[in-house]
Order: structure tokens, then sequence, then C-alpha cells
């Protein structure tokens, strides 16, 4: 039987040697490196090459969605599993656009840990239903802001010509989204939002937030 590589990279000491205690016990799975951040992640996934990651979130020196991101970019069938808490579902939309494999929230029971290791090794999605909630109310959401999209023809009147994606954007800014928020809603970086604005800020001829808004407002734009 080959044995499940794993690595886990968690900034607490305690959580990564329970969690390697917890496994190794298995005999079809193996703790082959633990991290203790995303960085030393992706210079353990070098050393060991493990099939599966168990990845933190909030951890020093670089986060866990942008260790995924890099590991991803050169090892594409890696599979990563995000550990997570209920207080950390913003980042279920960026994990799951970034690649991520599934969700364990770091609660869970021994025998759902190891069933869900499992899981994720032979490529299964894992999303816990209190996950799957938050996603689904995420999405409710996003479709709520197509549905209330800026007005393209009061648009045009104003000589003013917006993408879709701009006008999404801007309908959110309005609504006094921050830009990690609107890339929330949107399924997109924090960098992608950026540019958005800039464009945005660029053809309504503002300089910041706050002017856009107040234009926008005043073309009583929803």
């Amino acid at each position: 039987m080959t044995a499940i590589k794993v690595l886990i990279a968690d900034d607490q000491t305690l959580m990564r040697e329970g969690l390697k205690t917890i496994i190794d016990l298995e005999e079809d799975m193996e703790v082959v490196a633990t991290a203790q951040d995303g960085q030393d992640a992706i210079e353990k996934v070098k050393m060991f090459e493990p099939n599966l990651i168990l990845m933190d979130i909030k951890m020093p020196n670089m986060n866990g969605i942008d260790s995924l991101k890099k590991i991803k970019k050169r090892n594409p069938q890696m599979r990563i599993v995000i550990l997570t808490t209920f207080a950390e579902d913003d980042y279920i939309i960026e994990g799951l656009a970034s690649g991520a494999d599934g969700f364990l929230l770091k609660d869970m029971n021994y025998d759902q840990l190891i069933h869900s290791i499992r899981e994720a090794a032979v490529g299964q999605l894992m999303l816990p239903s209190v996950i799957a909630s938050k996603l689904a109310q995420r999405l409710s959401k996003f479709n709520s802001v197509i549905e209330n999209e800026i007005n393209v023809d009061k648009l045009k009147k104003n000589g003013i010509h917006l993408s879709e994606r701009e006008r999404e954007v801007a309908s959110l800014i309005v609504k006094g989204f921050s830009n990690r928020k609107i890339a929330g809603q949107l399924f997109i970086s924090e960098g992608t939002v950026k540019n958005y604005i800039s464009e945005i800020y660029s053809k309504l001829g503002v300089k910041d937030r706050a002017q856009a808004i107040v234009y926008l407002k005043e073309l009583q734009l929803k």
C-alpha cells in the first residue's frame, strides 16, 4: 500500500504536532514534514515531495493562501486542503479560486480528519456543510449584485463606458465594500480589483474612492 505523504503547515506548534501524531497512527499515511509558515511550506514541498498539504491560513511571513498560489503554480497536481475556523469564512472564495482542494475545520474529530485526508488524496473536494452553507450565501449575494448592477443607459448619457465587470465593481464601491470584500464577492483577486478600480477612476475622471461614490450616486446609479 502506497502511503499518503502529508505536509502540515501551521504556525502553532501544538496544532502541527497534534495533527502529526494523529496522522502517523494510520498505516496508509505519513507526515513527511511540518512547516511553520507559508514560505517554509514552499521549501518543504521541494525537499519532501508530499502528496497532500494541510495548510493553515493565518501564518507569519507568508499566509496560507499566498503559499497555496505559489505551490499550485509550480505543482498543479498537488492536493492542498485549507485548515480553517468558523471566523475565517472570508477566505473561502479566495481559497477555492486559488485552487484549494477543500477545507477542514480545525475542531473536527479524529475520524472526520482521517476520512477527509483520504478523500482529498484521491481528488474529492472537501467542503464541510457549514462552509458549503457560507459559500451558498456568498453566491446568493453575488447574484443580487448582478441583478442590481449599474444602469448602462445612464452611464452612456454621461459619456461613460464601463465594461460589465467594471459596472459590477462600481456597484460594490457604491455599497461601501472594501477591495477585499469586492474580491470575495466577485471571485477575483484584490490585485485585479485594484486594476478595475483604477480604470473606473480614469473613466469617471475622479481621483479617489470618495469622489467615485459621490459621482455615481449623483447619477442615481444602483
